[in-house]
Formats: structure tokens, C-alpha cells, sequence
């Protein structure tokens, strides 16, 4: 049987980030909780947790962190069952989402769910491409990703796409795109990424060109709402899905700088294959609700 106070230390070393993080967290000592990570790697006779900053699990501690992540879904549905409303207290859903979708028809689908389960979100976003990492990792129960099939353990349901364009106003166009968009235009024209991980603009790059984009001068924005200003201000170019660009390109603000040109990501919503109803009813009523707010 595991100690699961020591499994619970363990877990949150990795959720916060670091021993301090942690004890705050848990109302203990940092010793406290190194004590209890040190007597978890005893017991179970191996390095479950690298010491780096931040801390992170070797791929037994992960194994680890999915069992303890899923021992405590289930045991939140149990308490849920057995107590009455009253008592029962906030759910609680660690997801993970990408950026883009977290700032737009994520929040409208979830908002409803949120009531009627009574939830508590712990979101952790990246890119769309690296969310399911997440999920391999025991951080979250559900997350957004591009990956089709279902990861090992999970369920899968399709929520629906998003279309990007490569964009910009209609100032840095003139400035930087006169004679259209090719390889000599894109090696010296300002660009945006959303971080070092995003690769949707090398792809998009790739499709309007036909052939391997040149090395090219990017600003690195990780922030939805900057990395949109940067764009309407003719600071660079960069590459927006329709449900943030739409109205800006049909009022001319932004212009596509290659018409006919688009990139279609098709966005899945996997979760833990566990025996919770919390869980099911979720999934159930976020994958409605996406394909309401997104083109299937």
C-alpha cells in the first residue's frame, strides 16, 4: 500500500515547481516535505524526482504522479456520492489547453460546466502540438491536442478546427511585402511566434512557399493578447487562427498575405479513462459545446 501523505508531498514538489512551493501548499516544513519525498524513494528503492529547478519526475516518479492523479479523481467522485450537496465542496480538474483556444471558445464551452459541477480549473496551456505531453506526465486529466489517437489509458472525441492564415496590416505589407511574399521577403520582414515551441509558422511558411522557409527574424511573444497587438500594429507578421483575425481581415485592418493559403488544425479533447462520472460528464459536455462554437 502506498502512503499516499508522501505520494500527495511528491505531487505537489512537481505541480508548484520546487520543496518551498510546496510546503506553502501543504501548511508543513520544506523539510517536512523533502522528508517525505526522500521516504517515498526509499520505499519504493529508486530516484523518483530529479533535483533540478525546477524539479522533475524521472519516468518512474511519473508513473507515480498518473496513479496519484487518478487515486484522487476517483476518490473526489466518491466523496461526491457519499456526502450530501451541501458538504460536498468545490471539484477540482487539472486540464491542459492551448493558448489559442483559451482565448477564444474554450472559456464560452467550459463556463456552463463550471456551474453545474460546481469546478475548480487548474489550467496549464501550451502549445497545441504539446499539451498531450501534459497527460503522459500525470499533470493533468484532460487536455486539447492535436493528436488524434488517444494516448495510452485515455479516451479521445474530436472538438472541432481551427483555420489559421499567415497575416499582417496593411501598412507592414506595403512596407515589407510589395511584390508579394517569397523567400527573400520572409528572410527580412519581422515576424511573431507565440514561444520557441510554436510550430504553426514554420508549417504555414512552408505551405505558402512550397519548399523550406529561410532563416528568418522572429520576435517571441508568449502572450495571445501581445502577439495579436504586435501584428494590428505592423510591427511584424505572424500567423492567426479566423476566430481571433476574422474581423479584422474582413474590415481590411489585417490583410492575408496569401490568399488561398491556409492551415486547418484539427483539435481533439483527450482524458483519463477512469470509472468518473465528473469526468465523463465534462468531456461529454465540452466536446458539445466546442463543436457548437467551432467548424467541424
Amino acid at each position: 500500500m502506498f502512503d499516499y501523505k508522501l505520494l500527495q508531498a511528491f505531487h505537489m514538489v512537481v505541480t508548484t515547481g520546487g520543496f518551498e512551493k510546496a510546503a506553502r501548499e501543504l501548511f508543513i516544513t520544506q523539510s517536512a516535505v523533502s522528508q517525505r519525498v526522500k521516504l517515498l524513494e526509499e520505499q519504493m528503492g529508486q530516484v523518483l524526482l530529479s533535483r533540478t529547478s525546477p524539479p522533475r519526475p524521472t519516468p518512474q516518479g511519473l508513473k507515480l504522479l498518473k496513479h496519484f492523479g487518478q487515486v484522487s479523481r476517483l476518490e473526489q467522485d466518491l466523496k461526491a456520492d457519499l456526502l450530501p450537496s451541501s458538504e460536498q465542496g468545490f471539484n477540482n480538474l487539472a486540464l491542459g489547453v492551448n493558448a489559442d483556444s483559451l482565448a477564444t471558445w474554450f472559456p464560452k464551452a467550459v463556463t456552463p460546466l463550471i456551474r453545474t459541477e460546481n469546478l475548480l480549473l487548474n489550467l496549464l496551456v501550451d502549445d497545441q502540438e504539446q499539451t498531450h505531453r501534459f497527460m503522459r506526465q500525470g499533470k493533468v486529466q484532460g487536455c486539447v491536442s492535436v493528436q488524434k489517437n488517444p494516448l495510452q489509458g485515455c479516451k479521445a472525441g474530436y472538438l472541432g478546427y481551427m483555420e489559421y492564415r499567415l497575416l499582417a496590416s496593411s501598412e507592414f505589407t506595403a512596407k515589407w511585402f510589395p511584390h508579394g511574399v517569397d523567400s527573400r521577403s520572409l528572410s527580412q520582414a519581422p515576424g511573431v511566434l507565440f514561444n520557441l515551441k510554436d510550430e504553426l509558422h514554420t508549417k504555414m511558411v512552408s505551405l505558402v512557399l512550397g519548399e523550406k522557409p529561410p532563416t528568418m527574424p522572429l520576435h517571441h511573444i508568449p502572450s495571445v493578447k501581445q502577439f495579436n497587438q504586435l501584428i494590428a500594429d505592423g510591427l511584424a507578421y505572424g500567423v492567426l487562427p479566423d476566430q481571433q483575425a476574422g474581423k479584422r481581415l474582413k474590415s481590411g485592418l489585417l490583410r492575408d498575405l496569401s490568399p488561398g493559403h491556409s492551415l486547418r488544425v484539427r483539435l481533439y479533447w483527450h482524458y483519463w479513462n477512469l470509472k468518473s462520472g465528473l469526468l465523463e460528464r465534462f468531456s461529454t459536455g465540452l466536446i458539445k459545446a466546442a463543436q457548437g462554437e467551432l467548424p467541424v
